[in-house]
């Protein structure tokens, strides 16, 4: 774990000055509170029972967020590989939290001198908020790698009571198809990191029990669909070719073989955009706006936003809104085009505001009400 000047100060910060302002959206006036920060890269959110929030800092730091916007570090977190996009990453709140404490951390571990591998960590949260106690990974990549990229790591817990984990393909992109490893795979646990009998790949030889779904490239985004249950994911394509996706048991969503994008270099990825056996997305945009995390509110705040998906956009500094049509997603509206910067997390808050972090050294966690 590294700790900075910033650190020293954040965790010295009492009420952070709040600003606010407003943007319009198709809806009308919303406005947007800057309810926390400086944070340092922050990654990600999550909502206590309390009303407080829990927000990891990439450089591998946990900060309790007070209701009353107070700010404090959370002890006991592991330590990370803070290279690239590696640090702490996710943080998930049990549903079941009121009465286990339980939360669930993703991050980049340290393998040796310059590896790392996408792991999972379960802790309980004290009951004053201010340290991780019992702390255990419960999962571990196989192949660990020096590549600072493409951890995935979103965790969301399905309703059978076992829990879906994102993870990419760590910047080597054949390893998605290969299903001995969890390169560019969703996995599926039961909370306590134990393979449920009913994976799709349980007892098949030479498969990695864990795996859910496979062939995606850097999934940072996942949220569980409140009307069927469903795991939808957004992943990262390369120049353009991101995707919306559903991801299904034992299905293959074609990274790196099929993909509506190209590499950086320009040259066409794989063998094109569709191929038997393997899934079509159910959105994809091209050019890329590089998404990050991704909610589907449910709330009253705006009702006209009911079951409307939001997804955080770093390279193109916005909050896409997507409306299912069909069997698909059609994006009906993007927010905040260039307002924040890189938008890293969005959420749907407990009592229906959105809200969503910013990746920046000073970023910050912000608040999205009806406007007055």
């Amino acid at each position: 774990m590294r700790f900075s000047a910033l650190a020293f100060i954040t965790a010295l910060i009492a009420a952070p000055v709040a600003y606010a302002e407003t943007s319009e959206t198709a809806i009308g006036t919303v406005e947007v509170k800057r309810f926390a920060g400086p944070l340092e890269h922050p990654w990600s959110v999550a909502f206590l029972p309390s009303g407080a929030m829990l927000v990891t800092e990439r450089a591998g730091r946990l900060q309790l967020v007070g209701a009353d916007r107070t700010m404090r570090s959370v002890s006991g977190v592991p330590d990370v590989a803070e290279r690239g996009q590696g640090g702490l990453l996710e943080i998930a709140v049990a549903p079941d939290f009121a009465t286990t404490r339980d939360v669930y951390l993703t991050y980049s571990e340290p393998v040796g001198f310059r590896s790392a591998r996408t792991a999972l960590a379960r802790a309980q949260l004290s009951e004053d908020g201010g340290a991780l106690e019992n702390l255990s990974v419960i999962f571990r990549q196989k192949d660990e790698s020096g590549a600072g990229v493409h951890f995935g790591s979103r965790i969301i817990f399905a309703d059978d009571g076992t829990l879906w984990m994102t993870i990419g393909d760590r910047g080597d992109r054949e390893k998605a198809q290969d299903l001995s490893l969890h390169n560019g795979k969703v996995i599926r646990l039961n909370r306590d990191g134990t393979v449920p009998a009913d994976n799709p790949f349980t007892g098949q030889q030479g498969a990695q029990p864990e795996i859910w779904s496979y062939g995606h490239r850097n999934p940072q985004g996942a949220v569980k669909r409140p009307s069927d249950g469903a795991l939808i994911t957004v992943s990262h394509g390369a120049r353009g070719g991101d995707e919306v996706n559903h991801s299904e048991a034992g299905k293959n969503y074609g990274w790196p073989v099929i993909s509506y994008g190209r590499h950086y270099s320009g040259f066409t990825i794989g063998e094109g955009t569709s191929k038997a056996g393997m899934e079509q997305p159910l959105h994809y945009w091209d050019p890329s706006i590089a998404p990050s995390g991704a909610t589907i509110y449910r709330g009253t705040q705006f009702p006209e936003w009911q079951d409307n998906l939001f997804v955080g956009a770093l390279r193109a500094g916005l909050i896409a809104r997507l409306v299912q049509e069909g069997d698909g997603y059609r994006e009906a509206e993007r927010l905040f085009v260039g307002q924040f910067g890189r938008i890293r997390d969005v959420r749907t808050g407990p009592a229906g505001a959105l809200w969503f972090v910013t990746d920046d050294p000073e970023g910050g966690l912000y608040r999205v009400t009806r406007g007055q």
